[in-house]
């Protein structure tokens, strides 16, 4: 039987498939921006800033938009469900708002009072991680575990301290045999060889600790760990909301993916601490955090550790602290070669910044579209 319209859906498959594959999403990176930009006057504006008109409320109240705090505290794991399908929440100062009100005070290290006070708003409007504080109601930032031992291997006993990181459920790690983790960055972003380095050095600084090692390939879809900037909501279930509301997110082992919010104001290379720019985020400082995520690390309550959930802008954050250490080792135990102190070392990258033009992505494509071509030649042959 002749028929042109297979060719067509062919096509259209082709096409439609290269588009997703290479579609660019532009992000605001700067190179250094303490010298070309005004100050200004002022803290920066972020996604949550409303939340400090509630300076104050306390249980019993009734304010206009406390129901979008609510839906705050419900997206970080504070309010363990959501209002049923047919209604919102509402706008009461209630017992569930109370109740994750203290939970995070407690997280957070704050006064624990259920109430808003200005100590706690300054602390919830600011920039953070989307990954959830408190996840299916399992975890705890602030579980105060006595490290007498580790996870891995059976190793004496090290550490007769506190600590306060979190794993995620079920403790999920990389595989045991799996001590190089690949890296790639989504093509549609054409990010520089500069740009690059920030993220080799972030890998760097976990790679000094554990067995672990990290290099880039130009393969996307055959990467453990895959890299990208997207804006608003990029099909992942966890969109973004602009500057300074949730910075970045990934997921937990062995998902891989790690996903940034290309609206932010990037910072790149300079001392961010003296940028002009009052939304400047430092890249390297979530860099670190999020691959504490892609690894299995959760958040910690520990202000000085990376995996702390929020970071204020025109701040870098970049060196592991103990609390971070000790999580990460008690995952993948120690690199043999750690000493105690640690410093950064790009890892290797296995090609040039241009990707080959047979590349894994580029036969991913071919195969999906000579599946595409099968299964239409099934139904109409």
């Amino acid at each position: 039987m002749n028929n042109p319209e297979p060719y067509l859906f062919i096509l259209i498959a082709f096409v439609l498939s290269f588009f997703l594959t290479n579609v660019v999403v532009s992000a605001r990176l700067f190179p250094n921006v303490s010298t070309w930009l005004p100050a200004a006057a002022g803290p920066p504006a972020g996604a949550w800033d409303a939340f400090r008109n509630f300076s104050g409320c306390h249980h019993g109240d009734n304010f206009n938009g406390l129901s979008n705090l609510k839906s705050y505290f419900q997206r970080f794991g504070y309010i363990p469900h959501a209002p049923p399908l047919t209604s919102n929440f509402s706008d009461e100062f209630d017992d569930a708002l109370e109740s994750a009100i203290k939970t995070y005070q407690k997280n957070f290290n704050l006064n624990i009072t259920g109430e808003l006070d200005d100590e706690t708003l300054r602390q919830i409007v600011l920039p953070r991680c989307g990954v959830a504080d408190i996840i299916n109601g399992t975890t705890s930032m602030k579980a105060g575990k006595d490290n007498q031992t580790t996870s891995f291997g059976n190793s004496k006993p090290r550490f007769h301290t506190v600590s306060h990181f979190s794993l995620f459920p079920g403790q999920p790690r990389w595989p045991e045999g799996m001590q190089e983790l690949t890296y790639a960055f989504f093509p549609g972003n054409e990010l520089s060889d500069t740009v690059k380095g920030v993220f080799a050095a972030a890998f760097a600084r976990w790679s000094e600790v554990t067995p672990l090692t990290f290099r880039e390939t130009a393969a996307y879809f055959g990467a453990d760990i895959r890299i990208g900037f997207f804006s608003g909501d990029h099909g992942d279930g966890e969109p973004f909301d602009g500057i300074l509301g949730t910075l970045a997110h990934a997921f937990s082992p062995t998902n891989g993916r790690f996903h940034l919010d290309a609206a932010e104001d990037w910072v790149v290379s300079g001392d961010v601490e003296k940028s002009a720019l009052s939304t400047a985020v430092d890249l390297e400082s979530v860099a670190v955090h999020e691959i504490g995520h892609l690894l299995g690390l959760g958040h910690s309550s520990v202000e000085e550790a990376v995996m702390f959930p929020t970071i204020s802008s025109r701040r870098k954050k970049v060196v592991l602290a103990e609390d971070d250490i000790q999580g990460i080792q008690f995952l993948y135990g120690t690199n043999p070669n750690y000493n105690g102190s640690t410093a950064t070392s790009a890892p290797e990258r296995d090609s040039s910044n241009t990707a080959p033009l047979f590349s894994w992505d580029f036969f991913t494509l071919l195969t999906f579209n000579i599946f595409i071509f099968c299964f239409i030649r099934f139904i109409y042959w």
